[in-house]
């Protein structure tokens, strides 16, 4: 294979590694240590953790691209100019089992009448056979008893995982602390850990089943249908999922150095740097958002019909234009961050030991990044947190409206813009819509979640409180 990296795949790594720093650094200190126990103790939040950390394993996958090497052609290796990835590899099933048209979920037949020529060659109105959904069948009414029997077969398969999990953490921990491996059972299912592992075990154990039953299901049947292409929707779903993860992630990206700089900026120094910063951030946030977005959006258009030929792939240009959208997410929702951060650093720049810092003649710079930055970290880290259901939903939003991502990278604002006509059908199609509903609200259920339970930890005034 030949291995492409596409913008977004860049910075994605590059905000997971940055992501990995933080977590070594902060383990070497106990005031960023402490909080975050604090947010492990919490039953919600851990379970929220796991649901997170499983939509990051898909967007991981995701974001492996690459070209698959064709066959040998005269000893030469040669490449498909298709982009793909590792998720493509492992749901593979998934994605080459394409129908003709709709189909409901886990149905053998087209959900619509067609026009079926028999072997004598009359033709007929009926409900025709799907090319894959349920073809493995010799009799499509022993549908349910083969449901049954995979369901069963996916759920023994997810509780033997599930098992093996359970025996290496509790090994892990009983050895930790010089337990033994009964005893330390017993204290995880009694749930007297200070970690809710019990609570982290259930949750997982629940994907884990759902992912069991999808594995030895989807292969031959269409778990939640498929659309008017005939494509599969689970397979819609899972796709999005990275897109839905860089839209909170890499905006996050752009905003901060605006934020925290001028936020900080203006807080500190105040006179003309503060009246400055605040005429741009208040002009800026007079402008509609939507606006912005749809300027920025017909630019780019313009952009890629004049530089076609730098543009030749589909992924490429859908690539671009999801990057264009997160920059422009992230110029224009730094204004609340920094306002708070001026705020915060107003207040600081007051206290004891900053003034005696500026007394003994420490340079600004050195103020602002050994006291400022450190004691303002709170704020940054919860509104990263809280800001990132909000960017999830702004996308399904645009998209919507078709001022956001491309139509043809799967996103749930695109699922959700191909149901509205759906639903107008007679009979209605309803599975597109669900599934983008389950799958986008499970995210941003799990990123409220844990957002409350960072919040809870990291902000001083509720330490305090208890």
């Amino acid at each position: 294979m030949q291995v492409v990296l596409l913008k977004t795949d860049v910075l994605f790594f590059v905000l997971l590694a940055l992501a990995a720093f933080y977590a070594f650094y902060a383990s070497r200190r106990e005031h960023l240590r402490a909080p975050w126990r604090q947010v492990a103790e919490r039953p919600l939040g851990m379970a929220a953790a796991v649901v997170l950390s499983a939509y990051l394993v898909v967007a991981v996958l995701d974001s492996c691209h690459f070209h698959p090497r064709l066959a040998d052609n005269g000893g030469e290796q040669a490449y498909s100019s298709e982009i793909v990835s590792l998720l493509d590899v492992l749901v593979a099933p998934l994605r080459a089992n394409v129908e003709t048209t709709y189909s409901a979920p886990f149905a053998v037949r087209a959900y619509a009448k067609e026009v079926i020529v028999d072997a004598d060659g009359s033709t007929r109105r009926g409900y025709p056979p799907l090319e894959h959904g349920g073809a493995h069948l010799a009799d499509p009414a022993d549908r349910g008893a083969d449901l049954a029997a995979r369901t069963a077969q996916g759920l023994a398969g997810a509780g033997f995982a599930w098992a093996a999990l359970v025996t290496v953490l509790v090994a892990v921990l009983a050895r930790r602390d010089a337990r033994g491996w009964r005893a330390m059972l017993a204290a995880v299912v009694a749930g007297r850990t200070r970690v809710p592992w019990r609570v982290v075990l259930l949750t997982a154990g629940l994907l884990l089943a759902l992912v069991g039953v999808c594995v030895t299901v989807a292969p031959y049947y269409h778990v939640l249908g498929t659309d008017k292409t005939g494509n599969d929707v689970l397979y819609q779903a899972l796709k999005s999922v990275r897109t839905g993860l860089l839209i909170g992630t890499l905006t996050t990206l752009v905003m901060l150095p605006f934020a925290i700089a001028l936020g900080i900026a203006a807080g500190y120094f105040r006179g003309w740097v503060d009246d400055v910063i605040q005429y741009l951030y208040t002009t800026l946030s007079s402008i509609p958002g939507v606006l912005l977005i749809a300027a920025a959006a017909l630019m780019l258009e313009v952009y890629m019909a004049r530089n076609e030929a730098s543009y030749t792939s589909l992924a490429a240009r859908a690539d671009l234009r999801l990057l264009a959208l997160c920059m422009i997410l992230g110029v224009t929702t730094w204004t609340g961050l920094c306002r708070y951060l001026r705020g915060e650093a107003l207040k600081l720049r007051e206290v004891d030991f900053i003034s005696a810092a500026r007394a003994f003649g420490v340079p600004h710079r050195v103020i602002i990044v050994r006291h400022i930055i450190p004691n303002i970290m709170h704020i940054v880290m919860i509104s990263i947190v809280l800001d990132f259901s909000g960017l999830v939903l702004a996308e399904a939003a645009l998209t919507y409206i078709d001022i956001g991502v491309d139509p043809s990278m799967e996103s749930w604002g695109n699922m959700i813009n191909s149901a509205r006509l759906e639903l107008a059908r007679e009979p209605v199609v309803w599975w597109s819509l669900l599934a983008a509903f389950v799958f986008m609200f499970t995210l941003v259920l799990a990123a409220n979640v844990f957002a409350d339970a960072v919040r809870d930890a990291f902000d001083p005034r509720l330490r305090e409180v208890r």
